[in-house]
């Protein structure tokens, strides 16, 4: 058990991100993995307009993701994350297929679209904290051949993320310029969790 962590069971991670997790494992929390079962775009659709902004969503999805494990785990604290991209206002998800992943590659290209990476903790079924950071990255101009090759390179990789990239491997060959909090361009806003799990008591302050 890490020297920071204080609670008398490990931190749950309601998600079945590898990057997430290693994030976790860095800062000195070893988290259990309990994937989430929420419906996403279920719940995308029952929000009101409002709340379905590129941040809105994040932080509704997070939260949802964390209340549902909690309820599946009593007595411990958990982590729901979830991330959003966004440009010009109109919000992307995930590609479905090469296709899919070569058309958004060819929309952001040479342009500055938004990440908002969303947290939230949870217990016994009761959201304690939702929080929500953001990460603007440029892509720089992508040729239709290079597309090509990245996508033939990236392979299925490319239908895991928001983005159609992992912006830690491959992904990193697309940018130009980014602005933010690396962890929060991976998922996992960690510096304003952690600050929610001091003030709950949960690690070291």
């Amino acid at each position: 058990m890490s020297l920071f962590w204080l609670e008398p069971r490990p931190l749950v991670l309601a998600s079945k991100s590898a990057i997430r997790a290693t994030i976790l494992r860095d800062a000195g929390l070893d988290p259990e993995i309990l994937p989430s079962a929420v419906d996403e775009r279920v719940l995308e659709a029952s929000l009101s307009p409002s709340e379905a902004t590129p941040s809105g969503v994040a932080a509704a999805l997070a939260r949802a993701k964390a209340v549902d494990v909690s309820n599946r785990a009593p007595g411990r604290l958990v982590v729901g994350c979830d991330q959003t991209l966004s440009l010009d206002g109109e919000r992307f998800t995930k590609p479905v297929d090469r296709n899919a992943g070569r058309s958004q590659l060819s929309r952001l290209s040479a342009r500055t679209h938004m990440l908002a990476s969303g947290v939230a903790l949870a217990r016994d079924g009761a959201a304690l904290w939702t929080g929500v950071d953001e990460a603007l990255l440029t892509m720089r101009p992508l040729s239709a051949e290079f597309i090509d090759r990245y996508l033939a390179a990236a392979g299925d990789g490319i239908l895991a993320s928001v983005g159609g990239y992992q912006y830690e491997g491959l992904g990193a060959h697309l940018f130009a310029r980014v602005e933010g909090d690396t962890r929060t361009i991976l998922g996992l806003p960690l510096l304003p969790l952690l600050k929610a799990l001091r003030d709950l008591g949960a690690v070291a302050s």
